[in-house]
């Protein structure tokens, strides 16, 4: 007597039934990832390619708010030093903006410009002490960041790292040698009078190295 093995018959329909449910699974995927797709326009706000960081375009943005910002809060530089001589912690906390390396002051000051050395030409001040002594930084180069850190509102949380916080600083420079200094002539100041608004950072109180924001040449 002979044994045959038992096969199960296919119920009918069963494999429709499954490519059914398949080919339903698949549309409710796709539909769930359609409504989680945002279309960017290329160049929009949302573009990530316009999100990165520009050095040129933020000092732009942001040298025009710090200039006004200085000149808005600018001390007279005769009653600054005055100040500074009687308290200069209490002229500090003032006047200035606090940095981890001593206050940012504005000042406003006219007076006679004297010798260029070193990317900045020394200025004579009526009213300031004699051993006071005023350069101020009239380019090609200018040096630190005294702008970026003049009104407290640039930090460095707003920035990615270190390198973009520096670019920034630099950035705010170029932007005020564009505006400010492109046309001036240092090696033609000697001898002339002007009026300068800019700032400083008060370390050594007989030695101020103005960034400026505004010259006017009489």
């Amino acid at each position: 007597m002979s044994t045959q093995p038992d096969y199960a018959a296919p119920k009918p329909g069963s494999g429709n039934l499954k490519l059914i449910v398949s080919a339903a699974f698949a549309v409710v995927v796709i539909g769930a990832m359609a409504l989680d797709t945002t279309v960017v326009k290329i160049g929009s706000e949302n573009d990530v390619r316009q999100q990165a960081f520009s050095p040129e375009t933020f000092g732009t943005e942001q040298f025009p708010k710090i200039q006004a910002n200085v000149e808005q809060r600018a001390v007279a530089a005769a009653e600054l030093a005055t100040a500074i001589a009687a308290d200069k912690k209490a002229a500090s906390e003032k006047y200035g903006t606090a940095t981890s390396t001593g206050p940012v002051i504005p000042v406003t000051m006219t007076g006679t410009f004297g010798a260029r050395k070193s990317n900045t030409n020394e200025m004579k001040i009526d009213g300031l002490p004699p051993e006071t002594v005023v350069r101020v930084q009239t380019g090609p180069a200018v040096n630190g960041t005294d702008l970026r850190d003049a009104t407290g509102e640039i930090e460095f949380g707003q920035f990615t790292n270190q390198i973009q916080y520096q670019d920034a600083g630099s950035a705010i420079n170029n932007e005020m040698k564009k505006t400010v200094l492109s046309s001036l002539d240092p090696d033609q100041l000697d001898g002339k009078t002007a009026t300068v608004v800019g700032v400083f950072k008060l370390i050594n109180p007989k030695n101020w190295l103005i960034t400026p924001v505004k010259v006017e040449v009489k």
